[in-house]
């Protein structure tokens, strides 16, 4: 006698396997989102608190931080930091504002700020700040480095007693990143470029209101001595650990007029900014009030003729010395008529 065949279903239990595996997979990515957004509140109210023993206020007014399921965004509707040490009050208040982190790219920050802000400053000075867009960036690994790019950005300068300022630039960049072969020194590059600038101090030495361009690179030294901020104890602890800022290059434009130049600065003992720059120039036609024309070709020999061995771009004149003492510029032997640097500090 034939025994029967078996009437049992193969088991479809591995049909349904991918799909649980995604469940599974969803379910402990977004086990881990919500840890890292946890860890990120966490550090933020940390380093907030951090911030007010260092004399420093910041509010992020409707603080929120979404993203799931790859960012992690902190919004701020507002945001604004006040700072009371030292015995005067600076205050910058900004619209809305964004701070996003990719899960993936741990270590980088990208920023972005909404126009406008404001900045109140001691004696009754204000900065009123406009822009476009205004972009940057922060990484903090293998090297660290910081970029901010704004397009469109207008500056009021407003200090009593004196005429407001309206400074402008089409487009600025900046970027500072270690140096990871001057790590002793504590060296921090910095490069800025700013096109379709109108700046009135500017205008004032050159006597001329034509846009122009800027770009500088430059090393900063025994930089660790900012990490607490720019303010007075900083900059003494950057004068007293010799730091120097290098200035490898500064080239601008403005209408004609075409100046190319390097140097190093530092601090001193008055806590005025000092140094000595190797300049070449072209298209001038007057520096600080003093006519000089097309005369530059011939400032060379009145002021004593370049520095030894010193070369200049294509189409432009080697000049003179020119440094800063006490405050003071001068070039060559000559101090020009100028109003002298304040202290910084």
């Amino acid at each position: 006698m034939t025994a029967p065949l078996s009437t049992r279903r193969p088991s479809r239990i591995w049909l349904y396997g991918p799909f649980l595996l995604l469940v599974m997979l969803a379910a402990t990515w977004s086990a881990f989102w919500f840890y890292a957004r946890a860890r990120a509140a966490a550090e933020i109210d940390a380093a907030l608190a951090r911030e007010v023993t260092r004399g420093r206020t910041w509010t992020c007014a409707d603080r929120s931080i979404t993203g799931f399921p790859v960012r992690i965004e902190l919004r701020c509707s507002a945001l604004s930091l006040t700072s009371t040490r030292w015995g005067d009050t600076v205050r910058i208040e900004t619209g809305p504002a964004l701070a996003v982190g990719q899960v993936y790219t741990p270590g980088l920050v990208i920023f972005e700020f909404t126009s406008p802000a404001r900045a109140t400053l001691p004696e009754g000075r204000t900065l009123e700040i406009t822009w476009k867009d205004l972009d940057a960036s922060l990484a903090w690994r293998n090297p660290e480095r910081f970029a901010l790019v704004a397009k469109e950005s207008t500056t009021i300068v407003n200090m009593p007693g004196r005429p407001t300022e309206t400074w402008r630039a089409a487009t600025l960049e900046a970027h500072l990143r270690r140096n990871p072969a001057r790590l002793a020194e504590q060296a921090v590059d910095i490069a800025v470029s700013a096109k379709g600038t109108v700046l009135p101090p500017i205008d004032a030495l050159l006597g001329t209101s034509d846009a122009g361009e800027i770009e500088l690179q430059a090393t900063l030294t025994q930089a660790e001595s900012f990490r607490q901020g720019f303010n007075p104890d900083a900059l003494e602890s950057w004068r007293n650990a010799n730091g120097t800022f290098e200035l490898t290059r500064l080239s601008g434009t403005k209408g004609k007029a075409r100046v190319d130049g390097s140097g190093q600065f530092l601090l001193d003992p008055t806590h005025r900014v000092a140094g000595d720059l190797k300049l070449a120039a072209a298209g001038i036609e007057q520096i600080g009030g003093l006519r000089i024309g097309n005369l530059l070709g011939g400032l060379g020999g009145l002021l004593g003729g370049p520095p030894e061995g010193a070369a200049a771009p294509a189409g432009l004149t080697p000049l003179p010395p020119a440094s800063l003492r006490e405050g003071r510029f001068y070039l060559g032997p000559f101090r020009l008529p100028l109003q002298p640097l304040p202290p910084l500090y």
